[in-house]
């Protein structure tokens, strides 16, 4: 009998079945970024232990403290556990392998929200690619698979609007976009805009690793950790606690992020409390009468409550 840290299936085999794997999630219409972190995960605990054992999996995951022999002991917390599980699962069911996934209950933990100056520090500090990234999703809260997805065609300049291919089951949306933003992806290096059909790198895996080394450097010159704490996501959430927080309208925000269901959204209600205490929120109302109207309160600073008719009510704190 093998112990748990030998393995069954050989690591050609245990290769091709992640292939299949893969292949069978492209075929069900999984998003690019699933499915690439999904494979990333099969491959790392294939290195460990034979993921073709349900037992031996179930070993691996309990044993915090390498009792067993494994090559290396699980240190992830709950939450990671519970998605590896759901990936392994479907990994399973591409198989035809029946099995008892054991339960862990994850602490359920309200998003790191930086403050709009760590952001644009972090901003001002990186490279013209990733800034670029960053002042994007900044602006607009869009996951990092719909940015990778844009194509010169999506950025409107004249109506200073981006168009938003969704995934994730996600809403398209059409969002505005500001001058500032419009002027960095124009000035992105030369051979950068030549090399891919879309905006930016295509590959998330690489954004995040640039993202990665970038920060770290930013963080360790500002004395500031929290920085090396921000992600790509991260800008994402920010974005929608604003919104939220401008507009106290979490219909709206929905639309804004794409949500199919607003349970997804009510996330952040709960974190524009946590974040903001004052009750005297004072605001300056305007009403913008046509589209260039819009465009001038948005690039003052004024975010869009509502419309009524033809009329769009704007406003900004005081």
């Amino acid at each position: 009998m093998p112990t748990p840290a030998q393995k069954i299936t050989t690591p050609a085999q245990t290769e091709q079945d992640i292939l299949d794997f893969r292949e069978a999630q492209l075929k069900d219409g999984r998003a690019s970024e699933t499915i690439s972190s999904r494979i990333q995960v099969l491959h790392q605990v294939s290195q460990i232990c034979d993921i073709n054992d349900t037992d031996i999996i179930k070993t691996w995951l309990a044993d915090t403290k390498n009792e067993h022999g494994f090559t290396k002991a699980c240190t992830w917390n709950n939450r990671t556990k519970t998605k590896f599980i759901d990936t392994y699962s479907a990994y399973l069911k591409q198989k035809n392998i029946q099995w008892n996934p054991p339960k862990y209950t994850a602490k359920e933990r309200l998003p790191f929200i930086p403050t709009e100056l760590e952001i644009d520090q972090l901003i001002a500090g990186a490279s013209k690619t990733i800034a670029t990234v960053l002042q994007t999703i900044k602006e607009t809260a869009m996951r990092i698979g719909e940015l990778t997805q844009l194509k010169p065609i999506d950025i409107d300049q004249e109506r200073k609007r981006v168009n938003i291919t969704p995934e994730k089951g996600s809403n398209p949306r059409i969002l505005p976009i500001s001058d500032k933003l419009i002027a960095m992806i124009n000035n992105r290096p030369k051979d950068t805009r030549a090399t891919y059909k879309t905006i930016f790198q295509p590959r998330t895996k690489t954004l995040r690793d640039y993202l990665c080394k970038q920060r770290k450097t930013i963080a360790e010159k500002l004395n500031n950790p929290r920085i090396k704490k921000i992600s790509f996501h991260t800008l994402r959430h920010w974005k929608a606690t604003m919104e939220y927080h401008n507009t106290k309208d979490i219909i709206h925000v929905k639309t804004f992020l794409g949500h199919k269901s607003v349970t997804s959204t009510m996330i952040y209600i709960n974190l524009e409390q946590a974040l903001f205490t004052e009750t005297d929120d004072n605001f300056t109302c305007k009403v913008a009468h046509n589209e260039q109207e819009e465009t001038e309160l948005i690039n003052t600073g004024f975010t869009h409550v509502n419309n009524r008719g033809e009329l769009a009510f704007y406003r900004k704190r005081k």
